[in-house]
């Protein structure tokens, strides 16, 4: 008897597209663990930043990563800011941060259960071998539109002008990046959320899963 893969999720796609929210709630469903890789580069550019270094030093960025610490960094509210979204895109494109966290992140992937993660390049470098993958996207105006009334219901004073310019400078960094540049891979499933809300996206997404569980007997 064939043993059956572990059911590894890889959800990819540009910021504010509902993956990190599709990617969280899949892992509670499966019961699975949830590793979003953004925070890893969001630690690593406010890392750089309380240094005072500047984002534009690669080796400075490149040590941040290699001392980073992945634990609790989802309780740290510094990593949930635009800066550190601004942050996170301008050291992931550093091949020595790449570098640096890929032992991390394809440890995480590799749990003898499965795992699911979430980021830029999850499909297509940190676990190209996973049997669900997700391309999760929609278009600028309704991301930009999304993470403004995110930061803005927080307090934070932002234009969605300034918000939808943000979008489109990190779409066009994260997708022209010479270092694992994002894209969707060849046998990711495409899941625009343009016109879903997220209970709708979800459960899309859930399909999705249910469909790559038959094909492998998962």
């Amino acid at each position: 008897m064939v043993p059956s893969l572990p059911l590894v999720i890889a959800v990819d796609g540009p910021a504010a597209s509902g993956k990190g929210t599709i990617a969280s709630r899949l892992a509670q469903v499966y019961g699975l663990p949830f590793l979003d890789t953004g925070l890893l580069y969001r630690a690593v550019g406010m890392g750089v930043l309380s240094a005072g270094a500047d984002l534009s030093d690669e080796a400075a960025a490149e040590g941040v990563a290699r001392a980073l610490d992945a634990d609790g960094l989802s309780d740290d509210p510094r990593l949930t800011t635009g800066e550190a979204g601004e942050a996170a895109s301008r050291v992931a494109g550093y091949p020595g941060v790449r570098a640096a966290l890929l032992e991390l992140q394809q440890a995480f992937a590799s749990q003898p259960g499965g795992a699911v993660l979430d980021g830029r390049d999850i499909g297509t470098v940190i676990a190209p071998n996973a049997p669900a993958k997700l391309f999760v996207t929609a278009t600028p105006q309704v991301r930009a539109r999304r993470r403004w009334k995110q930061l803005h219901d927080r307090g934070d004073a932002i234009t969605y002008e300034a918000m939808l310019a943000d979008i489109q400078r990190r779409d066009e960094r994260d997708a022209g990046r010479g270092a694992a540049p994002m894209v969707q891979a060849p046998d990711a499933v495409l899941l625009d959320t343009t016109e879903m809300d997220i209970e709708t996206a979800f459960d899309a997404a859930r399909r999705i899963v249910e469909a790559a569980r038959a094909r492998y007997s998962l």
